[in-house]
């Protein structure tokens, strides 16, 4: 008898749907999980979702388990955490978080689901993929005790980046965005906050995760000499001008990017990258970061409030054991 699950598909520009799909038996070295929430990532997803991945970057924005092509239709995602129901014993029964897409159930090679710490709820265990990205920013800019940093940008990436730092020693931490609604999250995570134009500067870290212009003057802006821009946005298909007139060259600053595609240290693997981001999210106030919930059968009407801005959202949670009550 064929097996079925059900997964949430892109079709066309904000338009997706609930669709069956085949699901394999699982074979050695594979494991069947089911899964318990997954989480949207606003930023990325609702960009695939708006049709914004340029055709020249299809083959470097492919999720791990996509199904079909950019840009519709396509099955995308990458925040799945769930209970693995067949596989090797010692996985058996355990709470895993892999990158695959928003599915109700799936069968994926072992090596791919890396066990949940039992400190950390699954239902904080979505954002593993999104502190993995802030993990290799931080190990790509090589912060120091004592250094003045600000993060532009309090989208799920900045948040993140700035909850990793938040207890980092001597530093001085500042979240900076536009939304004044954002500041809620910086005191959750115990930092400072400030408008755009509040921001302190004399930084000698800059991280960038605002996706704009006036972003990125902003974190070039708050250097001091010899600061650092570690710049995090995906734009997309959109060009970005950049000010490197004025102080850029007398203050001798850097922009480097920051992708997760790559392991920021040589000396460390994927698997434990991903490891260590799973043990920081022992730490509560990453719940912060997790600012809706959802059924997984609401996706079709959620998924365009969230790219709309309609439902204002870090980490969007979806929930695969609540019921959908129509309204």
């Amino acid at each position: 008898m064929t097996r079925t699950a059900s997964a949430f598909w892109l079709n066309e520009s904000g338009k997706g749907e609930v669709r069956q799909v085949t699901l394999a038996e699982p074979g050695p070295g594979e494991v069947e999980v089911r899964t318990l929430f997954s989480g949207v990532s606003r930023g990325t997803e609702t960009l695939v979702f708006r049709g914004g991945v340029p055709e020249n970057q299809y083959a470097v924005m492919r999720a791990p388990f996509q199904e079909g092509d950019f840009p519709w239709p396509v099955k995308y995602g990458y925040l799945n955490v769930g209970v693995v129901e067949h596989g090797p014993e010692q996985l058996r029964g355990r709470t895993v978080f892999c990158l695959y897409p928003h599915q109700t159930r799936y069968v994926v090679p072992e090596a791919s689901v890396t066990v949940v710490p039992d400190a950390v709820p699954a239902a904080r265990a979505v954002l593993a993929g999104t502190v993995e990205t802030a993990v290799n920013a931080v190990w790509d800019a090589h912060p120091s005790i004592g250094d003045r940093i600000a993060v532009v940008g309090g989208g799920m990436v900045g948040s993140s980046i700035a909850a990793v730092l938040a207890t980092f020693p001597g530093a001085r931490v500042q979240l900076v965005d536009a939304d004044p609604a954002r500041e809620s999250v910086a005191r959750a995570l115990g930092i400072g906050f400030a408008l755009p134009g509040n921001a302190l500067d004399g930084c000698d870290l800059v991280f960038h995760a605002s996706a704009t212009e006036p972003g990125l003057t902003t974190a070039l802006n708050l250097l001091a000499p010899e600061g650092r821009v570690v710049e995090l946005s995906w734009y997309g298909d959109r060009k970005i001008a950049v000010p490197l007139g004025e102080y850029f060259h007398s203050r001798r600053l850097t922009i480097r990017s920051s992708q997760v595609g790559t392991v920021g240290r040589p000396d460390r693997t994927y698997a434990e990258r991903m490891a260590l981001a799973l043990d920081l999210l022992a730490d509560d106030r990453f719940d912060a970061l997790i600012t809706g919930d959802s059924a997984f059968e609401e996706l079709p009407d959620v998924m365009p409030k969230l790219a709309d801005g309609e439902i204002p959202a870090l980490c969007h949670r979806i929930d695969y054991g609540r019921t959908h009550v129509s309204q």
